[in-house]
């Protein structure tokens, strides 16, 4: 399935795609079409995130398109960004799903949907294609943000939206997909809605979320009260849970759950607050920095299916997607680029988002179901391996057999050291729920 959908995607629909937007393709089309120009791209900086033109030149060479450096770079135009944009956003359709992770935890769950935004600042001329905060002018005025949707549970990308750089995380189309009945979604403060929420919980979808420190809480029997002021009531209790209703005018019946963190812990969260307004030269409010001393979340799965405990264990979880984004930009190095020309940069971009969905469909294939892989050991040997996959990438079955070949790499070499002082998330999941052992 996978080989399939890389070839398709590559070729059939890139052809089709260029045709709808009527791509013009130079004189010199026997050599390059617009297929191979978005295989020579993709597979490029997969496999060297800063290549240089003579880099993706000789990648073009393994394709079987012998074209010089200088052909390369007159393709870097506005119409190759919007092909190149097309095909990105036809990759979301396809959903390449793995067994999924022996975690018992998290198995309990149709799918855990984690989404996330992560920001890329732009040149300001292309502020008339993606619009940056604007007003700041430390940040520029052109930006692009990236919201993704995984599937923790099989690593699936189920979803991708590229929206301008001053769009709201809550306003963003992933926000509002529809989830499977049964999966669990998690999603940090700039997705918070109680509308959102209740319309998932009318769904049958589970949701676990942090609470905003604002918030207006109503506990059984009890007048509704501000959240800072329940938690002063109960300062002298280290956890606890309740049933409780949140809001004032509409209230979202919840189960509330609250753990004082340690001080080093309260100390960093405030630093990373004054960190986060410094620029914005605002200061933090009083209840951000006392609910600083708290973990407080919301969820609507009954304690027979995840305890206190467990769920404050699976507001970890919600970090692998941004360990997700640390590796696009640390090694895909999908905010770096050696030009200063606003098409080639937009090329370049998109090309790269498409480098790092190929990325995550061959480490979901290969290894997803082992809660001890190492997606950066894993993108490494993904990066080693494109040429090969882009020199049989006109063969399924030969491709087939180099991402077989690739995938018995990943798992036997990508895989995390188990640590005893700072245990890893899986290893903590695990402790939880250790898997049954088999007959």
């Amino acid at each position: 399935q996978l080989s399939q959908t890389m070839q398709t995607l590559l070729t059939t629909t890139t052809e089709d795609l260029a045709a709808d937007l009527g791509y013009v393709q130079r004189p010199d089309r026997a050599k390059f079409t617009p297929s191979t120009l978005v295989q020579t791209l993709v597979y490029g900086w997969l496999a060297h995130p800063s290549a240089s033109i003579e880099q993706l030149a000789q990648m073009a060479g393994r394709i079987g398109v012998d074209v010089s450096p200088q052909a390369i770079d007159q393709r870097f135009t506005d119409a190759t960004a919007m092909l190149l944009h097309q095909v990105l956003l036809a990759s979301v359709q396809h959903v390449i799903a793995a067994d999924p992770v022996a975690i018992p935890i998290l198995q309990r769950f149709t799918s855990v949907r984690i989404h996330d935004s992560t920001s890329i600042k732009l040149p300001d001329a292309l502020t008339s294609v993606w619009r940056g905060c604007g007003n700041n002018t430390s940040r520029g005025t052109a930006g692009l943000k990236c919201s993704v949707q995984i599937d923790l549970l099989t690593g699936a990308v189920c979803g991708l939206d590229l929206v301008d750089g001053r769009t709201s995380d809550y306003t963003v189309p992933v926000q509002h997909a529809p989830l499977p009945v049964g999966s669990l979604r998690l999603a940090d403060l700039g997705f918070y809605s109680m509308d959102v929420l209740a319309t998932l919980d009318g769904m049958g979808v589970y949701w676990l979320s942090r609470l905003p420190c604002k918030s207006r809480v109503t506990l059984p029997g009890q007048p509704t009260s501000s959240l800072m002021a329940l938690l002063e009531q109960r300062r002298d209790v280290a956890q606890w849970e309740t049933r409780a209703l949140i809001g004032t005018h509409r209230q979202l019946p919840v189960r509330l759950m609250v753990r004082r963190v340690p001080q080093e812990v309260a100390d960093q969260r405030r630093r990373r607050i004054y960190d986060e307004l410094k620029d914005k030269r605002r200061a933090p409010s009083a209840a951000a920095l006392a609910g600083a001393d708290w973990t407080v979340i919301i969820t609507n799965a009954p304690a027979e299916l995840l305890t206190l405990t467990e769920a404050l264990l699976l507001t970890r979880i919600r970090w692998q997607v941004e360990l997700l984004f640390k590796l696009w930009k640390s090694h895909g190095r999908l905010d770096e680029w050696r030009t200063t020309k606003p098409a080639r940069i937009l090329c370049e971009l998109y090309a790269k988002l498409l480098a790092v969905v190929f990325q995550q469909w061959i480490l979901a294939a290969s290894s997803w179901h082992d809660p001890e892989r190492s997606l950066f050991k894993a993108a490494t040997l993904v990066g080693q391996a494109a040429g090969d996959l882009a020199r049989v990438s006109h063969d399924v079955d030969q491709l087939t057999q180099a991402v077989e070949q690739l995938a018995g790499m990943i798992r036997r070499w990508a895989r995390t050291n188990k640590r005893k002082k700072k245990p890893t998330t899986a290893q903590r999941l695990l402790a939880v729920t250790p898997p049954e052992p088999q007959a």
